[in-house]
């Protein structure tokens, strides 16, 4: 079953530039030269590659095709977020026709303290609007627009899923990344939604892979039936490597990617991320064809997934409910 709610190639080079020859910076046009999208990454093209592919898809969509006529500037993170305004200002110094920024707010406000004149397309799963980046979902306003999902607001839901799945469990851990631009909100989010149940829930703080491992000894020091993530990209990105400490320490967990289930953790609960990434090269298309940020509205994709390991929860003795069973997207045997 689907859930959803209502509406409101190759990796390329980490600064892979492909444009026809000769062609001068200053005079991009269609019948010249190819226009240039410069691309924000908050990672590294590895951990973007399926991400990549689906934007690729959306460029696709408007009979657009990375060097053939469109070329790609890149810039990437890798994993250091405190590097992303610097990257954008550099982006915009090389003034593209249009910056795409996916993978969350904290690249999408990267983009935004760069430049206000150059066309940004963004992509994240918090709100826009609450976290000023546009004026309103229908008329954006400014210089930027996007798409949304709605890993972030679902996020109470991750807590009532692992609930059900230990229903006589009085304690949660909830891990947050202090430095996003979101953990406040999602906090609260949770912490509501931890009294509305009647359990104790533990705000757990990690903004690095150091600090991994601690998430889920001090779930189980804690006694604590599961261990909830807040969506996050920093976390989402590292799916593999937080399942595998799952095992390692026989941790019941669930996060907002569907990459944590497929690498062995038991169950995931988010947005679907190669829609909204497909949107957002659609959005990019669109603006590259002559549309206006400002009066192209924000995407709202609002297809939501459930995932779920029988494996992982046959290795910790969870009998899965036959009703989240049957809501899921997905399960893996």
């Amino acid at each position: 079953m689907r859930r959803t709610f209502a509406d409101a190639a190759g990796q390329p080079g980490r600064r892979g530039f492909i444009a026809l020859a000769g062609a001068a910076a200053s005079t991009r046009v269609w019948a010249q030269s190819p226009p240039v999208i410069g691309y924000l990454g908050s990672e590294s093209p590895e951990r973007y590659a399926s991400r990549l592919a689906a934007f690729r898809e959306g460029l696709a969509d408007s009979g657009l095709a990375e060097g053939r006529n469109v070329a790609v500037e890149y810039r990437w993170a890798d994993g250091q977020y405190n590097r992303l305004p610097a990257l954008a200002k550099e982006l915009a110094g090389l003034s593209p026709t249009v910056i795409v920024a996916p993978g969350g707010a904290e690249v999408a406000l990267a983009a935004k303290s760069a430049t206000t004149k150059i066309p940004i397309v963004f992509e994240m799963g918090g709100d826009p609007v609450a976290l000023g980046v546009v004026e309103s979902l229908s008329q954006p306003g400014g210089n930027m627009t996007g798409v949304s999902s709605l890993s972030v607001e679902v996020s109470r839901k991750r807590l009532e899923f692992m609930r059900e799945v230990r229903p006589t469990a009085g304690r949660f851990t909830f891990a947050v990344n202090p430095r996003s631009p979101t953990s406040e909100s999602q906090t609260k989010n949770l912490q509501a939604a931890a009294t509305a149940l009647g359990v104790e829930l533990i705000v757990l703080k990690a903004s690095a892979e150091a600090e991994f491992e601690a998430l889920f000894t001090t779930t189980r020091s804690e006694g604590a039936g599961g261990l909830v993530f807040s969506s996050d990209p920093y976390f989402a990105y590292r799916s593999q490597q937080l399942a595998a400490l799952a095992v390692q320490h026989k941790v019941a967990a669930i996060t907002q990617s569907r990459d944590f289930p497929l690498a062995g953790g038991l169950m995931s609960y988010g947005g679907d991320f190669s829609q909204s990434h497909r949107q957002a090269g659609r959005h990019a298309g669109r603006i590259l064809k002559g549309e206006k940020p400002s009066e192209l509205p924000v995407q709202r994709v609002t297809k939501v997934e459930l995932v779920i390991n029988l494996k992982a929860a046959a290795d910790l003795g969870i009998a899965v409910p036959l009703s989240l069973l049957t809501s899921a997207d997905r399960v893996i045997e």
